[in-house]
C-alpha cells in the first residue's frame, strides 16, 4: 500500500471516526512524523491537561502564582502550561488543585498499584506464607529472640529462592 501523500510505501495506518463516518489514512514514516507534529501543534497533551484541570474547583489567579513545590520549585502555572509535574512532592503541593483532575483521568486520586487479575492459588499461598514469616521474624527481633529470627530468615530465603 502506498502513502496517501507522497506515494512511498505506507507503514502507518490511521483510522478516524467522526460523526459515524470512517476515514482511513495510509502514510509513510516521514509523512506520519510530519502529521504527528501538526497534530501536536493543534492539540497537545499539555493543552488537554490544562483544560481538564480547569474543571472542578476554580483557583484564583493570585493564588495560582503563589503555588509552588518546595522540593523542585515548579509552579502550578508551569504544571498547567507543560502538563507535567516536576517531582513526586508536587502531588502533595498541588493536592487540592489536582485531585479533581486525577479523578477525571484515572478514576481515582489514589494510587493502589497493579495486581494480577488472576493469580494461581499456590502463588497466593506462597505470598501469604512469606508475609506471615516476615511478620513473625519482626516480632522475634523485637523481643530479642534472635535464634528464632535467624530460623525464620532462613525459611524466608528458602521460599523466595523456590521457583
Amino acid at each position: 500500500m502506498k502513502c496517501d501523500i507522497c506515494d512511498k510505501k505506507a507503514t502507518v495506518h490511521l483510522t478516524e471516526i467522526v460523526d459515524d463516518q470512517i476515514t482511513e489514512m495510509h502514510l509513510c514514516e516521514d509523512c506520519a512524523r510530519e502529521k504527528s507534529v501538526q497534530m501536536e501543534q493543534q492539540f497537545g497533551l499539555a493543552d488537554l491537561l490544562a483544560g481538564l484541570s480547569d474543571f472542578g474547583k476554580q483557583v484564583k489567579d493570585v493564588e495560582k502564582v503563589k503555588l509552588k513545590c518546595a522540593n523542585c520549585g515548579i509552579t502550578y502555572d508551569d504544571f498547567r502550561k507543560f502538563g507535567r509535574l516536576g517531582c513526586s512532592h508536587c502531588y502533595e503541593a498541588f493536592k487540592t488543585h489536582i485531585s479533581t483532575l486525577l479523578k477525571k483521568i484515572h478514576g481515582s486520586n489514589q494510587h493502589f498499584g497493579k495486581t494480577p487479575v488472576k493469580m494461581p492459588t499456590d502463588t497466593k499461598k506462597k505470598i501469604e506464607e512469606l508475609q506471615e514469616l516476615k511478620s513473625q521474624m519482626v516480632k522475634s527481633i523485637q523481643v530479642e529472640d534472635f535464634e528464632k529470627a535467624a530460623e525464620l530468615r532462613d525459611k524466608i530465603r528458602k521460599l523466595e529462592n523456590e521457583e
